[in-house]
């Protein structure tokens, strides 16, 4: 295995990771602006706008675990590298899509492709760097992750509306080419890596997980949840259980389950895994309503869409950064429960905004009250992700931190679900805007109420 002092363009093969990961990031935000222009131009029903996110996030999540083992096997870099090649010939085909069928496809391919490239890139980071270096390292990431989430709205919009060579909404999925040139480029300076015990591939396990996500999640996507919805909800939670009943038995057999048993033999991790996915619904489903609201309920442009997002990702980078670079670790979990306020402020402003707003009309309150929300939302992610991971033993930790990614592009795919059925069943007026925020509001308490739970008493509890 190459080591970091044998690699002197690790810096270089560092900017191939990043940019890696903020492609898939950007991926998911400049679809989310350009959606409903997509929607105008393939037509189909107006539900179908939000399996435009949803066909992405849920194979990324179910796949995301699995991808992270297939690292381990079959090597870090290659699946890296494949991963990257797949993702960049889906965006082609996405763009090139005919159909709305067939871009949602191709959509879930892109998805399943991410999952390869992002589990990757903390086990190749470490390979690469050791001591002060690896930290400044990790340290990229959240930079990056926060540069994506401003850059995101405002390339959809700008791309969209500069209508470049007749392509409209088609160059947010062209724009992957060149990013993904660069990434190829760059990834020749990756150290190849894999474990050094292989684990075993947990297939059947992997086809549950698939199974019981997919039954629980897609009948809530532009559903009235009819008798054969909650038919299928049921069944997901059946198979599910059986999921878990199945990673017991691969543990106790001595073969590699793909999710760590003992991460639930206490009552914090559960209980992070809840809060979780609360949260990133939140985040996710309402950027889609948004969206919605402003292009379809009021006809504003692509571009304006947009830059209405831009104080929610601002306000999200800069509170991410000073949280993880200085609050966390003067006030622990207490920046985590000030986040979730700032959220909750931010959700009530806008609900007052909508409420208020004259029929027809630009809010112009909006974002105001979205730099809250923003801002809430990067208080809370760098204190609850330090706070879920620092209790667990060494041996969870991996398990650990890909499942909370998983289960962040689940809760991803259900906020855009639910959040979006919310406003779409209202007829997109503003009071169904003003709703989908009460229900999002909920939601912050289920995650509330969850992060009060995470605090465990029995090993390593964090006292602050």
């Amino acid at each position: 295995m190459t080591t970091h002092h044998l690699n002197p363009s690790r810096w270089l093969a560092l900017g191939a990771l990043l940019l890696g990961e903020a492609m898939n990031l950007l991926d998911a935000t400049v679809v989310q602006v350009a959606a409903p222009a997509i929607h105008a131009d393939l037509g189909g029903a107006v539900s179908d706008v939000q399996w435009f996110g949803a066909a992405y996030t849920l194979p990324f999540a179910v796949l995301l675990v699995t991808g992270g083992r297939l690292g381990d096997i079959l090597g870090r870099k290659r699946l890296f590298v494949a991963g990257v090649v797949g993702f960049t010939l889906a965006s082609v085909a996405c763009a090139l899509s005919p159909t709305v069928g067939v871009l949602i496809a191709f959509r879930a391919v892109q998805g399943a492709a991410a999952a390869v490239i992002v589990p990757q890139t903390i086990g190749l980071i470490k390979a690469m760097f050791a001591g002060p270096e690896m930290s400044r390292a990790l340290g990229c990431i959240g930079p990056v992750m926060g540069l994506a989430a401003v850059c995101g709205p405002v390339l959809g919009g700008v791309l969209t509306h500069a209508d470049l060579f007749g392509s409209s909404w088609r160059a947010v999925f062209l724009v992957n080419v060149p990013l993904a040139l660069v990434v190829l480029c760059l990834s020749r300076e990756l150290p190849e890596d894999r474990a050094p015990v292989r684990p075993t591939l947990d297939v059947p396990g992997t086809l549950l997980a698939m199974t019981g996500t997919a039954l629980l999640v897609l009948p809530l996507i532009g559903s009235d949840l009819s008798l054969r919805s909650w038919a299928a909800i049921a069944t997901g939670v059946a198979v599910l259980v059986a999921f878990a009943l199945h990673q017991r038995h691969v543990a106790a057999t001595g073969r590699t389950p793909l999710v760590e048993p003992g991460l639930f033999a206490h009552r914090a991790f559960p209980a992070a895994l809840v809060a979780s996915t609360a949260f990133f619904a939140v985040t996710n489903g309402l950027m889609t309503v948004v969206v919605l609201q402003l292009q379809l309920g009021l006809g504003i442009s692509v571009l304006q869409s947009g830059l209405t997002l831009v104080p929610w990702s601002l306000g999200l980078a800069v509170a991410s950064w000073a949280a993880g670079a200085y609050w966390v670790r003067r006030w622990g979990r207490r920046v985590m429960y000030a986040g979730l306020g700032v959220l909750l402020a931010g959700l009530s402003a806008s609900v007052a905004v909508y409420h208020w707003a004259t029929p027809g009309a630009y809010p112009r309150a909006l974002p105001l009250a979205l730099t809250a929300v923003g801002c809430g939302a990067g208080l809370f992610a760098p204190a609850f992700f330090t706070l879920a991971l620092t209790p667990l033993r060494p041996r969870e930790t991996g398990s650990a931190a890909g499942l909370l990614n998983a289960v962040q592009q689940l809760g991803a795919t259900v906020g855009v679900a639910v959040l979006g059925s919310v406003y779409l069943h209202g007829a997109g007026s503003l009071r169904a805007a003003e709703r989908a925020f009460w229900v999002a509001a909920g939601l912050v308490g289920v995650a509330l109420v969850a992060s009060g739970l995470m605090r465990e008493t029995g090993r390593g509890a964090l006292r602050r």
